[in-house]
């Protein structure tokens, strides 16, 4: 669960904020919670001492001793590097600031009674999109030269490769299209190790898309793709699917 803190020093501001992030958590079911409301610095500093990857609301202009909102953020970001920074204050032009701090905010909302809870919530649901991105793991991808063209193709869309009638030549299929290249199956089966077997001296194919075995007619089907399968390739697909099939 991610930890959001708020910190300003004008309690009606914090209950307006508090109130605007809770109902969009509860609404959207994010996996957040408001874990302080804080009035100083030194109280979020306590509370979010542990924090890692924490979302922060911070006022620019603390009546506080100690921090202002460029200090404490530039406190929490040499705790929590990876934190979430947004600003709110009543002057917009004090934005250039957190370029001064290096502070890399991600909004700066300005304080108007009618409008802070709509734009924080809204600022909410952005920080989630971009934490949602952030989490997913790029797409492996196969890169291939096809004439002058360079392709990316990636790997989980790739059914089988085969020998082309061209030599030293591959043919790659996935669903809807296939691309011929300058290559050969033996590097191909180094490269991309156990997730394709090697079913024939002229095939090799994707093991999480292989449909259905024909033992007797020495055939496999991988998206609705026919591909040869050798003795040598029985027994290495015997070996890699465990014996299922």
């Amino acid at each position: 669960m991610i930890g959001i803190y708020i910190c300003d020093d004008e309690g009606a501001v914090r209950h307006q904020i508090q109130t605007a992030l809770e109902w969009k958590i509860f609404v959207e079911n994010y996996d957040m919670k408001v874990v302080c409301s804080a009035a100083n610095g030194q109280e979020l500093l306590a509370a979010a001492e542990n924090e890692k990857h924490g979302i922060y609301f911070l006022d620019v202009e603390l009546k506080d001793a100690a921090w202002d909102g460029f200090q404490l953020g530039r406190e929490l970001r040499r705790r929590d590097p990876h934190c979430t920074l947004v600003y709110i204050t009543s002057y917009s032009e004090l934005a250039w600031r957190t370029f001064q701090y290096h502070l890399e905010a991600f909004d700066y909302i300005v304080k108007e009674p009618e409008q802070i809870g709509a734009a924080v919530s809204r600022c909410l649901g952005e920080i989630h999109m971009r934490l949602l991105s952030e989490r997913q793991a790029p797409a492996e991808l196969f890169t291939l030269r096809t004439g002058e063209t360079v392709r990316h193709v990636p790997l989980h869309d790739i059914l089988f490769f085969e020998t082309a009638p061209v030599p030293h030549h591959v043919l790659l299929h996935t669903s809807n299209s296939r691309m011929d290249f300058l290559g050969s199956l033996n590097e191909l089966e180094l490269q991309l190790g156990d997730r394709f077997i090697r079913t024939h001296r002229a095939y090799l194919v994707a093991a999480d898309q292989i449909e259905a075995v024909d033992l007797k007619h020495n055939k496999l089907w991988a998206g609705g793709h026919a591909c040869l399968l050798s003795r040598a390739g029985k027994a290495e697909l015997r070996k890699k699917m465990g014996g299922n099939r």
